[in-house]
């Protein structure tokens, strides 16, 4: 997504923080690292199946997140999920990744 002082980024792996026109911070780093982590471990591409359009850009501010696969451990699902938690406060720490 893109525009004059608008909005840049590859939309499955945006938080949806930004995706309001708030500013970047780095608990977005943190949600879009659990994005990439369940690309890993599920080795499935995120909204593979759907359009990344401005309906998917909705639905992501309203807490849609990518299917986590049934094969992930649970302890990996929790992490997966605080990481992509949709207020940043939530999100896991640097440190607690550590």
């Amino acid at each position: 997504m893109s525009g004059k002082g608008g909005v840049y980024g590859v939309l499955p792996y945006m938080v949806p923080e930004v995706l309001r026109g708030y500013q970047y911070t780095k608990a977005a780093d943190i949600y879009s690292f659990g994005i990439i982590m369940n690309e890993y471990l599920s080795e499935e591409i995120p909204f593979n199946d759907i359009p990344h359009d401005h309906i998917l850009a909705v639905k992501i501010c309203k807490g849609f997140r990518p299917k986590i696969s049934e094969d992930i451990p649970k302890f990996l699902v929790d992490l997966i999920m605080k990481c992509w938690d949709a207020k940043a406060e939530n999100r896991t720490s640097t440190k607690e990744l550590y």
